[in-house]
């Protein structure tokens, strides 16, 4: 094994492996089972695949910001997020059909356990830069944990050509559903929550923004860090982004109306002042003479 595992950790690895190639389908506890204790530093491809699987309570929060019907996982690694955006018992509670799951993989070992984790998903093993050419979409919504930073790649996404590979699986995502859900490196988006949201510069979000016009947005407040301690063999900072393209044409449009109102009101031509009634001098009255009430200094009597 490449990773250095613990002697339970690997007891629970090969476990986990035993139940992957068992012939009946895996009960509920058993898929569980894999997903908690399958472990990436067993695979030989993980330092230069960039694979940390995402911990379970982390991919918990993110189904939250998953809307739809029909999703894609890219980089979809054993199917941890996908196991919980199929939001299983709040859509039996609400009587709704299952959601109907796509994830995408290069790794056929992964792939090989997402297939027996989630059976009923249509699973691919491909590399995440070819989805494009597949014709898959549209999607409701796209979710990925990808893997971060300058991990080698065999070409571009869409619009981007930047070095850093989250950014190219946004880009995928984008050709194939109007909604997304993202995690990344703190440092790559534009904000980070922490008590609240704050702002923050960065300069490779904006490079990846400008290039693509993609808007990634902040998710409801999600504490992220809260879950930092829970990532295998690393402890990332990371943010939840989400991608929200009816949200960008719908204040695209109530720009475009208020730039339209302001020039109406621009272009108004401009009523001339009125000028103020002129009144009529009044006769001068000596002192102490008659005033428009008759009075006087002198009276008579007096």
């Amino acid at each position: 094994m490449a990773g250095k595992l613990s002697k339970e950790q690997t007891k629970q690895h090969n476990r986990a492996c035993e139940l992957v190639d068992m012939e009946p389908d895996l009960t509920i506890e058993e898929r569980e089972f894999v997903l908690d204790h399958f472990h990436e530093s067993a695979n030989m491809g993980r330092t230069l695949d960039g694979a940390f699987f995402t911990p379970a309570e982390l991919a918990g929060e993110l189904h939250h910001v998953v809307p739809g019907d029909r999703i894609i996982d890219l980089c979809a690694g054993i199917g941890r997020l996908a196991w919980h955006a199929r939001d299983y018992w709040n859509r039996c509670w609400e009587r709704l059909p299952p959601r109907e799951i796509v994830c995408v993989e290069k790794n056929p070992e992964y792939v090989k356990v997402g297939r027996r984790i989630l059976p009923e998903a249509t699973w691919i093993c491909a590399d995440v830069l070819d989805v494009p050419g597949m014709k898959l979409g549209p999607f409701d919504c796209a979710i990925s944990n990808p893997p971060f930073g300058r991990i080698k790649r065999n070409g571009n996404a869409p619009g981007y050509r930047g070095p850093l590979f989250e950014f190219h699986v946004i880009a995928v995502a984008e050709t194939l559903a109007r909604r997304g859900a993202f995690i990344i490196p703190r440092e790559s988006a534009p904000f980070r929550i922490e008590t609240g949201f704050v702002s923050q510069d960065s300069p490779a979000y904006e490079r990846f923004h400008r290039e693509t016009g993609i808007k990634l947005r902040p998710n409801p407040g999600i504490p992220t860090d809260e879950y930092r301690d829970q990532w295998r063999d690393a402890s990332p900072a990371v943010e939840i982004v989400v991608r929200n393209r009816d949200e960008d044409e719908f204040e695209a449009q109530a720009e475009q109306a208020a730039r339209a109102e302001q020039e109406a009101v621009t272009s108004r031509p401009r009523k001339p002042k009125a000028e103020p009634a002129r009144v009529a001098p009044r006769a001068a009255q000596p002192a102490g003479f008659g005033g428009d009430d008759g009075d006087t200094l002198f009276r008579k009597g007096d």
